[in-house]
């Protein structure tokens, strides 16, 4: 496939998508935490080991596992920036996060890979991929 093709994953996908490691513990909570607080339903997901998000992370040009992604409209965000995007798309008060721009970016960037360098160590680590449960399985693409 040419550098510049999207993949079908990538043309069938809904407007948000999060990518997330599939086996961190803090990123499984934060699906829920997204989840309780988009009841529309607007953001789904996928695990970035999945076939799925995989072939999401090649076409966004995303490599590694180091942090999570939002895909919005064809773009990739990562790291504060995702967050606070991601915040953005959430029932109120939580847009009230992209305060968070007055703050530069490295210094934003900076917070987010101190406590992502430190999430297995803190939150722990499955052995495998977190499945959803019933309820949550239609939000994730895979």
């Amino acid at each position: 496939m040419p550098h510049s093709a999207k993949s079908e994953t990538a043309r069938q996908c809904p407007e948000s998508i999060i990518l997330i490691d599939g086996v961190c513990n803090l990123c499984n909570a934060y699906v829920q935490f997204v989840v309780r607080r988009d009841p529309g339903k607007r953001i789904r997901f996928a695990q970035l080991q999945s076939v799925t998000g995989q072939s999401l992370s090649i076409d966004h040009g995303i490599e590694g596992l180091e942090s999570m992604v939002l895909i919005k409209n064809g773009k990739a965000y990562r790291k504060s920036i995702a967050a606070i995007r991601i915040a953005g798309l959430l029932r109120f008060p939580w847009p009230l996060v992209w305060l968070f721009w007055l703050v530069p970016w490295p210094v934003r960037d900076w917070c987010y890979d101190f406590i992502g360098n430190r999430r297995y160590k803190w939150f722990g680590k499955k052995s495998q991929c977190w499945l959803p449960d019933e309820n949550l399985a239609e939000r994730f693409l895979e």
